[in-house]
């Protein structure tokens, strides 16, 4: 059987993978496959042993398929008159490993197989193959592409790219993200989207401190790469092509189409464009969170050590980043700065420097909209324009103050009373009140049918 270069080192790679990583073993396997034993057999054996003895197991053949291309004896028999040929196929029989030793106590779904994951997705497996983009599929055929798009402008003008995932992925991604991703410990130091944490938790370890500074992570979800989710779901234990399905599941890349036409066109800059156009995580994805999450573990855990070196304390809400501390942190606080945004390039994430705030005790100190001073507390301002809300919806109707066309107002609203009532329960109950006479279309009594009647006025 005579394959293309690509084609040729792939079957090689996967035989050389198939079994044990000694030499004698290697070498057994690759001659089994092209039916002779040329001399580059034992190159390309001594190659793989060396390079990958110590994660055999985990050994990517593609990667060692690249290696094989630039092995001399083997190019020369490529290019000359002795080509192999391949009179059999051995790939590596998948199995899933145990995670580390920390991991020991979760229990995940045994996936050792795509069709073991396509199974458990409840999925076809050319379905799974779509969803995972194994096929390529047009720029403009957007009926095919598995995410919707929506710009969301910010306080500072620039766009935040909202990324929808239709049905069927939406509802893989929920199974990955409660079968898997949410018995994943994070770090203690996280408190956005986890359970039993929340604003809260976040703001509360640094109320009536001295000092207390605050950073802010640049395109947080955007920032998270393939090859990190990647990481997560091999550290799991599962498989390469496994892992490499369920990062495709949870990753997006941005069509260059969007951004070249309404509504995307002209609200994105060059950098932004390029960070979507490669394999992200997608805001609006139900995996993304927990995901990040876990890609911040190392962040988290040098931040808290340069934390304690200062005798300060550190939580991360998301891509909120708080310290706070007495004199020494106050001293340092040009330092950290320094140092937290040099942590932050290495861990692969960006401080936007234009939201790092040094809040000293004798101004308001605030982390995401939580005011700290002496408690966790409602911030006045935030009261006054929820109530003002509030207020003009029960005597103007709802649809009057949905200036930013929420789909569900009244979740929204439902929303904003309960995070006042978590932050200060005495002005939450005020909000509620107000909340309670709005009248809502939808709770409005029908008007009888008119039978052409006409009724007197009422004096």
């Amino acid at each position: 059987m005579q394959l293309d270069l690509s084609a040729a080192v792939q079957l090689i790679a996967e035989a050389a993978l198939a079994g044990p990583s000694k030499h004698a073993s290697v070498v057994e396997r690759i001659v089994a496959v092209v039916g002779a034993d040329p001399p580059w057999c034992h190159d390309v054996a001594t190659l793989a042993v060396q390079r990958f003895a110590y994660c055999w197991r985990e050994a990517s053949p593609e990667d060692l398929a690249l290696l094989i291309v630039d092995v001399p004896a083997f190019a020369a028999a490529w290019s000359g008159v002795d080509r192999p040929t391949f009179v059999r196929v051995l790939k590596r029989v998948p199995t899933q490993v145990a995670p580390p030793v920390s991991l020991a106590h979760i229990s995940i779904p045994l996936l050792p197989t795509l069709a073991d994951l396509a199974d458990w997705l409840e999925l076809r497996s050319t379905d799974l193959e779509w969803l995972a983009d194994r096929w390529r599929v047009e720029g403009h055929a957007r009926r095919l592409h598995h995410y919707g798009y929506h710009a969301c402008e910010k306080r500072d003008g620039r766009y935040r790219l909202i990324e929808r995932p239709k049905p069927l992925l939406r509802s893989a991604q929920h199974k990955i993200l409660h079968q898997i991703l949410d018995h994943i410990p994070v770090h203690a130091a996280a408190h956005g989207f986890c359970k039993r944490r929340n604003i809260v938790s976040f703001a509360a370890p640094h109320a009536g401190q001295a000092m207390v500074l605050s950073f802010d992570l640049q395109d947080f979800f955007s920032s998270v790469t393939a090859g990190r989710v990647h990481a997560i779901f091999r550290t799991l234990g599962y498989p390469f092509a496994v892992a490499r399905a369920i990062t495709a599941l949870t990753t997006n890349r941005v069509p260059s189409a969007y951004f070249d036409a309404p509504p995307l066109r002209g609200k994105f800059t060059w950098h932004e464009r390029e960070r979507l156009r490669a394999r992200h995580l997608p805001q609006g994805a139900a995996t993304s969170p927990a995901l990040a999450n876990l890609c911040a573990f190392r962040l988290d855990m040098r931040l808290s050590a340069l934390a304690r070196a200062l005798g300060a304390r550190y939580t991360r809400y998301a891509d909120d980043l708080a310290f706070s501390g007495g004199s020494v942190l106050a001293r340092a606080s040009e330092r950290l700065s320094i140092q937290v945004a040099a942590i932050a390039l290495e861990e692969g994430f960006e401080v936007h420097s234009r939201k790092t705030h040094g809040m000293p005790r004798g101004v308001r100190q605030q982390l995401a909209g939580v005011v700290i001073n002496r408690h966790p507390n409602l911030a006045r301002d935030c009261y006054d324009r929820c109530k003002a809300v509030l207020h003009n919806c029960a005597l103007h109707g709802p649809a009057s103050q949905n200036r930013e066309a929420h789909g569900d107002f009244r979740a929204h609203l439902m929303g904003k009373v309960a995070h006042a009532t978590m932050l200060n329960p005495r002005r939450g109950a005020k909000l509620k009140v107000l909340f309670d006479r709005i009248i809502w279309p939808e709770d409005a009594p029908a008007r009888p049918p008119d039978d052409g009647t006409v009724h007197a006025m009422p004096q």
